[in-house]
């Protein structure tokens, strides 16, 4: 039996049938350009790209980093902009814009130059230079020369693309190479993904410097001087490279006395020297320092009270004499004497000067009440000062303050990059309370001078052989009387040893330990008012002594010899000197 078919029914199915044939052709097509685009997305990016800095010519390249400046000239005349001289070489490096001048120190050497000028001095003897510092549209361009010869940097310039690349002395740079077998080379990009676009195409054996890695790829520097990404399989790495030092002369060995420590007491010399023969024997004591010199105007002029007598007659001890220059503690003096290379220098010459004149061994510089905004100034002074002093064979040493907040008492002074230059830096630590301090108590106790100490070899970096512990020779007698208001009036008046001595011994006095400053303290009535002394003795000495071993320091320096007692000497050698 034949059935017979619905009219119109072969017809749907037919449509059926091409409608899902229609949507697997669709399917086929989506996935195939899918798959097209995911195979061109993973194609490297063949495209070429002109790094900006070889938009202009000689960019210069430090530490695979392009400083955004360019050089002038080449070869011998290679100069450099000022910025990258002192990124370079930091307070090695100073300008000063007034004169046009351009300063450069090392541990040994001042090299002064103007620009335009080749004539310059070294250690202010007369100096040739081969090419001189320019200006170009305002900005100062150094001769690289110099710079190698006093710093050691050292300056490739690739002739091709002129990229000039230079290095730090004693810089350390890993090495590499394109593998040799890498028949079609390899890819310089900007980033590190073979998406970004190619700097360079390097050969197989191709020179690298590798300056860094991230996620799979170096940062490297061609041949050529170009900087990007290359893939780490793209490199066989070499040996790495030492960039020399700079030729310098022998570090200057400041303290000659093996062994021992430094026993410093200043002179403190308001007229004139006293007679050295009556002063007594100062046991121990190996350095005196009189307090001679003194700035006296903003020219840079200096006034002397130096005795050839006084510095004879230690000479002839085996004392050495360090002789104090101070700048009078006059900030407006202080900043127009600090500010040029004119006026330090006049200052310098005096201070060479009179040392010779005077047999010197040394010189210390006591710079107080001075402007923040002379920070840079003072470090600049110190670092002018230090080289042509050590050709004089004079020691350099530097007083500072405990670190606090004051302005013109503390927060002049860098005493991180001072350590760096001087041979040793007193911290004064004393005067925790002043003459006028609203309230009584120590000169100087212990935990706080402890601390004074701590914080500079810490927080500054400063080597415990430089550093020597300030101490007080004298105390103050504190007054409390009431105001008339119910409040307190605070006076002091200075004491030394022997006045504290003999007070206690004139009143019966029995001090006793006061654990919160380590020293003697006594406190008695005179009339409405309470008097107070926190003394300094062979007790609180001793312990200062302590601290010095405590922490290795390179020793003590007293203020000041006329506060002392005959017998305190004594004291303090044995303290001092004694190992550990």
């Amino acid at each position: 039996m034949t059935t017979a078919l619905t009219p119109g029914t072969g017809r749907r199915r037919r449509k059926s049938r091409s409608g899902a044939l229609f949507f697997i052709l669709i399917l086929f097509l989506a996935s195939a350009a899918a798959g097209a685009w995911i195979a061109w997305k993973d194609q490297p990016n063949a495209s070429h790209v002109k790094p900006d800095y070889l938009a202009g010519p000689n960019p210069i390249m430090i530490g695979g980093e392009w400083t955004k400046s360019r050089a002038a000239g080449e070869g011998e005349g290679l100069r450099i902009p000022l910025p990258v001289a002192q990124k370079l070489a930091g307070d090695g490096v100073v300008y000063e814009k007034a004169t046009d001048s351009v300063i450069l120190t090392t541990p040994s050497k001042v090299l002064h130059l103007t620009v335009g000028n080749a004539a310059a001095t070294l250690n202010q003897k007369p100096f040739k230079l081969q090419f001189a510092a320019v200006k170009e549209e305002g900005e100062v361009y150094l001769p690289f020369a110099p710079l190698k010869e006093l710093f050691g940097f050292q300056a490739e310039t690739d002739s091709g693309s002129g990229i000039v690349t230079l290095y730090a002395p004693d810089q350390t740079v890993q090495s590499a190479a394109v593998p040799k077998d890498a028949r079609k080379g390899a890819k310089l990009r900007e980033g590190p993904d073979k998406s970004f676009a190619i700097v360079e195409d390097l050969s197989a054996g191709e020179s690298l410097r590798i300056w860094g890695e991230e996620e799979g790829w170096y940062r490297v520097q061609s041949a050529s001087g170009n900087i990007g990404y290359l893939r780490k399989q793209d490199a066989v790495l070499g040996q790495v490279e030492r960039i020399p030092q700079a030729r310098q002369d022998e570090p200057y060995p400041a303290w000659k006395a093996a062994g021992q420590r430094i026993n410093l007491t200043w002179e403190a010399v308001y007229e004139k020297a006293p007679d050295a023969r009556g002063i007594g024997e100062l046991a121990g004591v190996n350095v005196v320092s009189p307090t001679w010199f003194e700035l006296t105007d903003g020219t840079g002029k200096i006034r002397s009270k130096a005795d050839a007598a006084y510095s004879g007659w230690y000479r002839s001890k085996g004392t050495q004499v360090w002789a104090l220059f101070s700048n009078g503690f006059e900030p407006e003096r202080t900043e127009q004497a600090l500010a040029t290379y004119e006026t330090r220098f006049n200052m310098i010459r005096q201070l060479l000067a009179y040392a010779k004149t005077f047999k010197l061994q040394g010189i210390n510089l006591d710079f107080e009440n001075v402007k923040t905004s002379d920070k840079d100034n003072l470090v600049q002074f110190v670092r002018e000062f230090t080289p042509l002093a050590h050709e004089q064979n004079l020691v350099v040493s530097i007083d500072v303050t405990p670190k606090s907040n004051s302005e013109f008492w503390s927060a002049f002074l860098d005493r991180a990059r001072l350590g760096a230059t001087v041979d040793f830096m007193m911290v004064m630590a004393y005067d925790e309370h002043w003459a006028s301090s609203p309230e009584a108590g120590s000169v100087a106790s212990l935990p706080w001078a402890e601390a004074s100490v701590r914080r500079i070899l810490e927080e500054d970096g400063v080597p415990p052989s430089k550093l020597i512990l300030g101490i007080p020779l004298y105390t103050r007698m504190w007054t409390e009387k009431p105001d008339g208001k119910g409040g307190v009036k605070v006076t002091s008046k200075t004491m030394s040893m022997d006045a504290v001595s003999k007070l206690l011994a004139d009143k019966k006095l029995t001090p006793k330990v006061s654990p919160e400053a380590g020293q003697h303290y006594v406190e008695f009535k005179d009339g409405d008012a309470t008097q107070k002394i926190w003394i300094e003795d062979a007790l609180s000495m001793e312990a200062r002594m302590r601290l010095v071993k405590k922490y290795n320091l390179a020793g003590a320096a007293s203020w000041a010899r006329i506060f002392a007692s005959d017998g305190i000497w004594d004291v303090i050698d044995r303290n001092l000197q004694s190992r550990p």
